[in-house]
């Protein structure tokens, strides 16, 4: 690593704006790192892609990434993840944190041995997502839900519609009907709708998702590769390959007026 290695910028990417929600999980445990975030929101949503497109425009983005300067490479997608890290992994050496279901904790809060995972269907059908089940699986009764339509509307900024919440309730009525109290965010979109989710899902029921956990994973790996920055106040950049306009919109939501996604 270069001298000045700690003090360049973690990677951040997903098919849209969803990967915002690892990313405030980083910024909120790791505030002096300077943070550069893609949406691929161009490409939105990944989990309606074919698994060779996802792996092309995952390479693309991290080839971006790296163009600045960047000290690690945070997947914040799960059908990324599940798609494509392995192949990333194989062509780059920089620290490379993936991310997946939070099945293990589910299955281990669980009270009556059974939950839920929403993701997407390339998320649900991928062989990495299959491994998961294998390995905790058989500690619980697991069931997966995909849910087409999702990604979209929270990419446009709906997070609340009449239309949205329909969607989203007949998504969640199978598993609740089966008495799932552990639910599992499997797309880094989803966090955005736990609010919703919570209200349809009831307070019996346990909402996890995998940010936090990615931000500890980061840090971990930073502290081992000597690249972690303690000190100073780090900053965040945004670039899309979607709409700026539509997808700043959403930003500002998060972060204020100052906020803003450029063109990649």
């Amino acid at each position: 690593m270069t001298a000045g290695g700690q003090h360049d910028p973690i990677g951040i990417f997903d098919s849209g704006i969803g990967g915002l929600s690892v990313l405030s999980a980083i910024h909120q445990r790791l505030p002096a790192e300077n943070l550069f975030y893609i949406a691929d929101s161009a490409y939105a949503p990944y989990g309606e892609l074919t698994a060779a497109a996802v792996r092309r425009r995952s390479e693309l983005v991290v080839q971006a990434l790296l163009a600045q300067g960047v000290k690690a490479v945070v997947v914040a997608c799960n059908t990324a993840t599940a798609l494509a890290v392995d192949y990333l992994r194989a062509r780059y050496t920089l620290p490379m944190i993936a991310i997946e279901p939070a099945l293990k904790p589910a299955i281990q809060r669980s009270s009556n041995g059974t939950v839920g995972v929403l993701a997407t269907r390339a998320t649900l059908s991928s062989a990495r997502y299959a491994a998961l089940l294998a390995r905790y699986g058989n500690r619980a009764q697991v069931i997966a839900q995909p849910c087409p339509g999702l990604v979209e509307h929270i990419e446009r900024g709906d997070w609340k519609s009449d239309e949205l919440r329909a969607l989203l309730q007949g998504y969640l009525s199978p598993l609740l009907a089966a008495g799932a109290d552990q639910i599992v965010l499997g797309c880094t979109h989803y966090p955005f709708l736990r609010p919703l989710i919570e209200t349809l899902a009831g307070v019996q029921v346990e909402i996890l998702e995998t940010g936090p956990a990615v931000a500890a994973e980061l840090q971990r790996q930073l502290s081992q590769h000597g690249l972690l920055n303690d000190s100073g106040q780090g900053q965040l950049h945004f670039r899309t390959s979607g709409d700026p306009a539509s997808a700043s919109a959403v930003l500002k939501r998060l972060y204020g007026e100052d906020a803003v996604f450029t063109p990649l």
